[in-house]
């Protein structure tokens, strides 16, 4: 287990300790099932925006609510596990509602980073987040990298065998 997975209680705590350092706190969030270099550059850009990085990770059941009942395909705890490896990554903190809002809420980021592939308007979160002074920020993608991708890839290959 990685240590920098946390209850939202404790990362509440945490950062409420480390904003009253002058610490600026960024959130995103995701399923990362299957970690790709897209993954990795859009996660290593939203650090760039502040001092601390939390990523929201949905849980096995959101995940399938989501994705279907054949996703995820790598369980929580090793997908928290791997994100918390990544040195750009500081909490990461496992969520089961279907989406991020209560987490937004309770941790109240100075920066809401989604991909690109969001419209800002329907960003969920945002609305709190800019009443309370923080920034909402669409990153590129990396084009052509998903794990809806990478999984239909691996089926084809699979099936050629």
């Amino acid at each position: 287990m990685s240590p920098k997975l946390k209850s939202l209680s404790e990362l509440v705590r945490i950062l409420k300790r480390e904003r009253s350092s002058g610490k600026k706190v960024v959130f995103t969030n995701g399923c990362f099932d299957l970690l790709h270099v897209g993954h990795v550059r859009y996660l290593k850009e939203a650090k760039s925006l502040g001092d601390i990085l939390v990523v929201g990770l949905n849980s096995d059941a959101s995940v399938r609510r989501l994705k279907g009942k054949a996703r995820p395909l790598v369980p929580q705890s090793e997908r928290a596990e791997v994100l918390g490896s990544l040195e750009c990554v500081n909490y990461v903190v496992v969520f089961r509602d279907s989406t991020p809002e209560r987490l937004i809420r309770a941790i109240s980021p100075h920066f809401l980073v989604k991909g690109g592939d969001w419209n800002k308007a329907k960003i969920v979160g945002r609305e709190w987040v800019e009443s309370h002074g923080g920034k909402v920020m669409p990153l590129r993608l990396v084009s052509g990298r998903s794990t809806s991708r990478l999984a239909e890839k691996i089926r084809e290959q699979d099936a050629a065998f």
